[in-house]
């Protein structure tokens, strides 16, 4: 195995661990988010896995139409959390 093999398969790993960590962490974080900023935070994250769903764009043109997109709804939970 060549060591961009090696190196491919240790961020595969290293990535599902962080994908297991992040849904710990919502998981833990959803009981005490206020109504609003779970209806945001479903928007982007449905908007996200459907992009992510279609497979027919990138993952650098996905991330950059998700940043366009997300925006606003950060900006709409940094205002509700003032």
């Amino acid at each position: 195995m060549s060591s961009a093999e090696m190196l491919s398969r240790a961020l595969d790993g290293d990535i599902a661990m962080a994908h297991e960590r992040f849904v710990r962490a919502m998981e833990g974080r959803l009981p005490n988010l206020a109504l609003e900023s779970k209806e945001r935070y479903f928007a982007v994250l449905s908007a996200l896995v459907s992009k992510l769903e279609t497979g027919d764009k990138s993952l650098r043109e996905v991330l950059t139409e998700m940043m366009a997109e997300a925006a606003g709804h950060l900006m709409a939970e940094m205002n509700a959390s003032r």
